[in-house]
């Protein structure tokens, strides 16, 4: 039985030690998947703030956690600090999507709050009654969008934001996702996206000189190539950075990336 993506290639640029979900799974459904980083998890400059405030961890009333890789850098801290699950027990936890939700419960904490929509204006909503002369902790990626401490705090929180993990371009991807797509027998039909920063690093892996050689006979180096998004977030970044958006997700993980893909094809192809 022919799967229903077979004869797709797809590019996936997620962390290398992020990949395996949406690759097996998209892989599952008969696609050819091409694994190529957009983006590298690594620590942060400095441990300092987040020490800090891990320190003070009972001080706070709520911990905000946006992605499975803040709750990896928390926890590490946790554990490097020695401080113990008692110390956590007096919080309120949020989370950001079923997958952040996981990670924070296989370390023995309940998750008070996962809103609605995997986004940080949801978070915000959920949040907004809640947390007005409480003490809140965010611990996420160095460069981020400030929704949720902006927000939160013009209801009244006193919001603390620390850098748990940085994400960076990684450079040894340059040229191979230039070779990729300048090869017109590799070239993917449909490339992944994940969040915001793997579409940023994608264009400037890119860099503004790619004009696709190899395929010069197309005006546009993309031509062929369709994109497929996370959720609203990722699809404007897109947009705003003049690529389309072809696939979006409608519940926006990896498994509703997925869904999303498999809904799109055959349709999509060709």
């Amino acid at each position: 039985m022919i799967k229903s993506l077979t004869g797709l290639r797809v590019l996936v640029g997620r962390a290398l030690h992020q990949a395996s979900a949406l690759s097996s799974g998209l892989r599952a459904l008969g696609a050819e998947v091409v694994e190529i980083p957009f983006i590298e998890i690594r620590k942060p400059r400095s441990y300092q703030p987040l020490d800090a405030a891990l320190n003070h961890i009972r001080t706070y009333d709520w911990l905000i956690l946006t992605s499975v890789n803040g709750v990896d850098a928390v926890w590490q801290r946790l554990k490097t600090l020695r401080i113990d699950k008692p110390a956590l027990q007096h919080l309120k936890v949020a989370a950001i999507g079923p997958a952040t939700r996981t990670a924070i419960e296989k370390q023995g904490i309940k998750v008070a709050i996962m809103p609605r929509r995997y986004v940080a204006e949801s978070v915000v909503e959920s949040l907004h009654d809640r947390v007005e002369g409480k003490r809140v902790l965010l611990a996420r990626a160095r460069v981020a969008r400030d929704v949720i401490p902006e927000e939160l705090r013009k209801v009244g929180a006193d919001v603390d934001v620390v850098e748990a993990y940085e994400t960076v371009i990684p450079q040894s991807s340059r040229a191979s996702i230039r070779k990729l797509l300048e090869d017109v027998s590799q070239c993917p039909n449909l490339i992944t996206f994940t969040s915001s920063s793997t579409v940023r690093n994608f264009m400037a892996l890119l860099g503004d000189k790619f004009c696709g050689r190899g395929r010069s006979h197309h005006t546009d180096p993309f031509s062929g190539i369709h994109f497929a998004s996370i959720g609203p977030v990722t699809s404007s970044t897109l947009r705003d950075l003049g690529l389309r958006v072809d696939i979006e997700a409608k519940e926006y993980t990896i498994p509703g990336l997925i869904k999303a893909i498999e809904a799109a094809y055959p349709q999509k192809r060709g």
